[in-house]
């Protein structure tokens, strides 16, 4: 069963991608994350092309805000409950897609619990995510 779930996943991700294409190649930005030089807690709204900006901001972001079910804090962010049916699952994996091109400081991770539990979308990264996270995701809190 966990292999049929690690496929979805990559699957959705793949899927999620590929709906931003036309942006930065992914390997570019995987290097990035890993170099010294660390980014600025900054949205660069400019890492998404225009049509996938106002997807990412006008329509992911504000749909997930209401299908959102819980919020816990952690000590370095804060994780967002979701429910588990495959079209919420797709929209959080498009969100988190789009918005590690534009905040690439986060580590985002999506964790879909067992029995077809709820699904948890973490946003956690080094010192500041949390308050950053704070106050730009205040209206999903």
């Amino acid at each position: 069963m966990a292999i049929v779930s690690v496929g979805l996943t990559s699957l959705i991700l793949t899927f999620a991608a590929t709906k931003l294409s036309g942006q930065e190649n992914a390997t570019t930005k995987d290097k990035a994350a890993t170099s010294k030089n660390e980014t600025p807690f900054a949205c660069d709204r400019l890492a998404l092309k225009a049509q996938a900006r106002k997807r990412h901001f006008d329509e992911l972001g504000p749909a997930l805000q209401s299908m959102r079910t819980a919020v816990r804090e952690l000590p370095n962010g804060y994780e967002f409950q979701f429910p588990s049916d495959p079209k919420t699952i797709a929209l959080v994996a498009e969100w988190a897609a789009g918005e590690r091109l534009c905040c690439p400081f986060f580590e985002i991770e999506l964790r879909m619990e067992r029995e077809h539990g709820p699904v948890w979308l973490r946003l956690t990264g080094r010192e500041g995510t949390k308050e950053f996270t704070k106050a730009d995701f205040r209206s999903w809190m």
